[in-house]
């Protein structure tokens, strides 16, 4: 992987995160987990280039990004649709997703990613807070979005390397 800088990025982040989906990931070799991500923002706050992502309190992943201090945002190549689609929807509790997945764990700057990254964004926390389900105004957005009750927290983190394959 090539170490780009984050301010030459050209990407649609609306077609990145919610078309073609990412990887979030957490963690140390031999401790990690990761889960699909269709929902995040990229942008600046506080003068600094950042990525937002959402994690619902439910997900094994939750863990790892709160141990940490840094997490990863990795998009994938074409062709690992099928590798998104089941790292989505099971749980790393449940099983070894990294084996199910497909994919090939490798570490940058001490964070986790995969091998057949197209884009990977380093991200160093700074800022969680939980989303309550009752501050939603819309109440039609909570009934299809929250039905069992499994609220999401924000982590907003600056996006300190990037790197591209």
């Amino acid at each position: 992987m090539e170490a780009i800088d984050v301010k030459t990025l050209t990407v649609n982040p609306f077609e990145k995160l919610h078309q073609q989906w990412a990887l979030l990931a957490a963690g140390e070799p031999g401790a990690f987990n990761m889960m699909t991500v269709s929902w995040g923002a990229l942008g600046v706050i506080w003068q600094k280039p950042s990525c937002t992502v959402y994690v619902r309190e439910s997900r094994y992943t939750k863990e790892f990004v709160d141990r940490n201090e840094y997490f990863t945002l990795t998009f994938l190549k074409d062709g690992c649709r099928e590798a998104l689609n089941r790292l989505g929807s099971a749980s790393g509790r449940d099983m070894d997703k990294m084996n199910a997945s497909g994919l090939t764990p490798v570490f940058i700057d001490g964070c986790p990613t995969f091998a057949e990254a197209e884009l990977v964004l380093v991200c160093r926390k700074l800022y969680r807070v939980g989303l309550p389900i009752e501050n939603l105004i819309d109440p039609a957005l909570a009934k299809a979005n929250y039905p069992a009750g499994d609220a999401h927290t924000q982590y907003i983190g600056e996006i300190v390397a990037a790197y591209q394959n």
